[in-house]
């Protein structure tokens, strides 16, 4: 014998239908060769390691090349599909623009998901990268790591940037 749903399960399950439909899950928008979307804000980067040399310049021409590769990378086929922020002012990072204006910036490019992060050189051997994935709709992190890696050298960054990535990208964001 079938029972039939009283009016008030009937008007809470249509009600719940029609909030499904208007209101898909915050699980990413991915397309053939991309798993979700995403907006990375320039990392901001500190030195407080209190080496005489000044490694402004240095550091600077790393961080940019770090941004460029981790970019690449979280794109690569299979992986993320990464879009542009475009801040007022520009360029979009931490020293022009803030959080909350790059999150703003994310949804208006059409990302599901912002990355913001900072580099911190705490030592001659030790550097730290903060690493901070939100989900755009929420505006809730789902993701915060705190990296370590040895060394202040290129192969250094290269190898912090692979791993970063790695560990990104291995997160099943369409599961958000």
């Amino acid at each position: 014998m079938r029972r039939s749903l009283s009016p008030l399960s009937a008007l809470l399950l249509a009600l719940a239908t029609t909030l499904a439909a208007l209101n898909p899950p915050s699980a990413i928008a991915a397309d053939d060769h991309h798993s979700a979307v995403i907006a990375v804000f320039g990392f901001s980067y500190s030195d407080t390691s209190g080496e005489v040399r000044d490694q402004k310049n240095e550091h600077a021409a790393r961080l940019a090349r770090f941004m460029s590769a981790l970019e690449a990378d979280l794109e690569a086929p299979g992986k993320l599909r990464v879009v542009v922020l475009v801040c007022r002012p520009e360029p979009c990072t931490p020293t022009q623009s803030a959080p909350a204006d790059a999150l703003e910036a994310a949804r208006a490019a059409g990302a599901d998901l912002l990355m913001i992060g900072t580099i911190h050189k705490m030592s001659t051997l030790v550097q730290w990268a903060k690493v901070e994935v939100i989900d755009s709709k929420s505006g809730q992190a789902v993701l915060d790591k705190l990296f370590s890696f040895r060394g202040d050298s290129d192969e250094a960054w290269v190898r912090a940037e692979a791993f970063i990535a790695d560990e990104i990208t291995a997160h099943k964001w369409t599961d958000q």
